[in-house]
């Protein structure tokens, strides 16, 4: 069995901070009115699934009320 070697970065920190650096240079970033866009999408989302989730909450609800009353 052959021994775990280390991984890059303990064994030179500045190199892996520059390296980070560099992949980072080649990241293309969304721009300001595309975050904005992309935001607004993902509140969007949530509450229409916010929603649903406690719709069906209520419904279950309402059943098993109804189904075990007394």
């Amino acid at each position: 069995m052959e021994k775990p070697t280390m991984p890059a970065f303990t064994a030179n920190p500045l190199q892996f901070i520059k390296e980070v650096q560099q992949e980072l240079k080649k990241v293309t970033w969304p721009t300001r009115q595309e975050t904005i866009k992309l935001t607004g999408v993902v509140i969007i989302i949530s509450l229409i699934v916010a929603f649903f989730i406690g719709g069906l909450d209520a419904g279950v609800l309402k059943l098993t009320s109804t189904l075990y009353k007394r």
